[in-house]
């Protein structure tokens, strides 16, 4: 007796097991992605200023240290171009294989620079080199993990599937610091010595483990299908700016609620161990890694939210909701209590910021069509990611000569959050739309159906 053949997979559709395979390397990617920038941003807040810029003048010191934190930031609009243009012509697997590798070798090359007392100014110049070149790799790595598993995951869990990349976001951010942990504690002239080059160092382990992943991983069913019936754009960045110049600014003015990251990862803490505060190093590193801890649980619950109730609500949630956290957190930091700042960091950036931070992935995808994914979220984040990353500067110059007007700096951070919120209102809702029109001239009619037949 024969066994009939299995039915077909539909046309389009993901094979069994790719949703949660190219979850998994989208949250790999990302976590090697965002340990190796934030060991960065750990570094530049309090180690940097003694090893490559002039130590006779601590407060320039430290803002030249956190202004290379934001060079990379500068950096990733032009990575963008290029990356999400090769991405939607030669596929998402290309680029997530390619963004690995090369904020893997960037980030050990900075463990292996000389100081400033070895090789003077060349020491700062090869430094933001390195920087350079993980702006690069970090402008294509959100947005292929994004289109990636987008394009893998059903149509009524995109939501879920997509808060992977940034569940690995705040992997990364947690690996970095409890890897920094051990390294801060070590006695002064031993880590100014050699103890901040482990972590850089550490890694090539998780760039090796990502790379096998991401190179088993098979190409999205909607790319192929796209490549195989109106094939790809030859020039994806015309078809965005002629079909989606609209839905780009809206990503723009998006990705700037990532500054709440950046002030919360590296601005705060520069404030809260300077000699105004006069907090313990690690201790505030605990801040972060147990706030961290909590938006890997907060992330797709987020997320999973979004695809009952739609991506807007969420996501309005975590903008304005960070930027009244971020008041309350920066004051806990000014009165030197170690109970407040351990429970309003973990509720503002665990809790608060993780509405916004899961859905994002999800809600700036469904905004564009297959031809163009990769290029407008690539494109629109990282133009946002390079304000959000120069915020770290301004902060340091609003806080003004003593750096301690944390006020100031928490009413720049919630002014960021407007547009953020502008945005969202003025988006169409799209967590209903199939994946397949998504992006085209008829999603709104799409989701108006899904929405009465749900």
């Amino acid at each position: 007796m024969s066994v009939p053949a299995p039915s077909p997979a539909p046309r389009g559709a993901a094979p069994p097991g790719q949703p949660r395979k190219a979850a998994t390397a989208a949250w790999i990617g990302s976590a090697l992605e965002y340990y190796d920038f934030f060991i960065y941003g750990s570094a530049a807040a309090l180690i940097f200023p003694d090893v490559f810029f002039d130590e006779s003048d601590p407060a320039t010191a430290t803002l030249l240290s956190l202004a290379t934190f934001g060079v990379a930031y500068a950096a990733r609009p032009v990575g963008a171009f290029f990356l999400g243009h090769v991405g939607d012509r030669a596929g998402r697997k290309k680029i997530m294989v390619f963004t690995l590798v090369l904020m893997g070798v960037s980030t050990f090359l900075i463990g292996c620079l000389p100081t400033r007392d070895q090789v003077g100014t060349l020491a700062p110049v090869l430094l933001v080199l390195c920087r350079i070149l993980q702006g690069i790799s970090a402008a294509g790595e959100q947005a292929s993990a994004n289109s990636m598993t987008l394009e893998h995951a059903p149509p009524h869990k995109r939501g879920f599937f997509t808060s992977f990349t940034l569940s690995g976001t705040q992997g990364g951010q947690l690996i970095a610091t409890l890897v920094f942990l051990p390294v801060a504690a070590l006695p002064e002239d031993q880590l100014l010595a050699w103890g901040w080059r482990l972590p850089f160092w550490l890694s090539v382990v998780v760039a090796v483990v990502g790379y096998v992943i991401r190179r088993k991983l098979d190409e999205t069913p909607a790319f192929e299908q796209q490549a195989a019936t109106e094939g790809v754009a030859k020039m994806p960045l015309a078809v965005l700016a002629r079909d989606h110049w609209a839905d780009v600014l809206r990503v723009v003015a998006g990705a700037l609620v990532a500054s709440v990251s950046t002030i919360f990862t590296v601005w705060a803490l520069a404030y809260a161990t300077s000699d105004s505060v006069g907090m313990s190093r690690t201790a505030m590193l605990w801040v972060g890694a147990l706030a961290n801890v909590v938006a890997l649980g907060a992330i797709p619950l987020w997320a999973m939210l979004s695809d009952r109730i739609g991506r807007r609500p969420v996501y309005l949630v975590g903008a304005v909701g960070s930027a009244v956290a971020m008041f309350l957190y920066l004051w806990a930091i000014s009165t030197g209590s170690y109970a407040l700042t351990f429970l309003l960091g973990i509720v503002a950036f665990g809790v608060v910021y993780s509405a916004a931070n899961g859905v994002w992935p999800a809600f700036y995808g469904e905004m564009f069509s297959t031809r163009v994914r990769l290029s407008g979220v690539a494109i629109g984040t990282q133009i946002g990611f390079a304000v959000a990353g120069f915020a770290v500067t301004f902060a340091a110059q609003i806080a003004g000569p003593d750096g301690d007007d944390w006020f100031a700096v928490a009413l720049f951070t919630a002014a960021l959050c407007v547009p953020p919120v502008v945005a969202a209102l003025s988006a169409r809702e799209t967590h209903r739309v199939p994946t397949e029109q998504l992006g085209g001239p008829d999603d709104r009619e799409a989701a108006r159906a899904e929405t009465v037949t749900a």
